[in-house]
């Protein structure tokens, strides 16, 4: 398979896993309640949050200048957000909207209650 095939799947995989815009990810990630969920490393930034910056980053780039480091972490963005879905959130649809899982899954570009 040549690299841009693979690089094909991978994007469409990516925008499948990452259904908000960035514009809507860059307001999101601002809140108090982004900040408030995530492995954080010594009191710092966590994890989700900081790769919902790179997220942004790579949604704001057109798919002809994205790199192969671009790709890459593409491929680990589309694990997490496949992984974090299958463990499922709370199952009161009411309980989901403010939910660590639910605001954890959107610092990763993916709101589970938009269609």
């Amino acid at each position: 398979m040549a690299a841009n095939d693979d690089h094909a799947e991978i994007y469409k995989n990516f925008k499948e896993a990452v259904n908000m815009t960035a514009s809507a990810l860059e307001k999101f990630l601002e809140t108090d309640e982004s900040r408030s969920v995530g492995q954080k490393t010594n009191g710092g930034e966590a994890t989700g949050h900081k790769e919902g910056r790179r997220i942004v980053e790579m949604l704001h780039k057109k798919k002809a200048d994205l790199t192969d480091d671009d790709y890459a972490h593409i491929k680990k963005v589309v694990g997490y957000v496949n992984r974090h879905l299958k463990q499922g959130g709370p199952d009161d649809k009411d309980k989901v909207k403010d939910s660590p899982w639910r605001l954890s899954l959107m610092n990763w570009g993916h709101d589970p209650l938009k269609d």
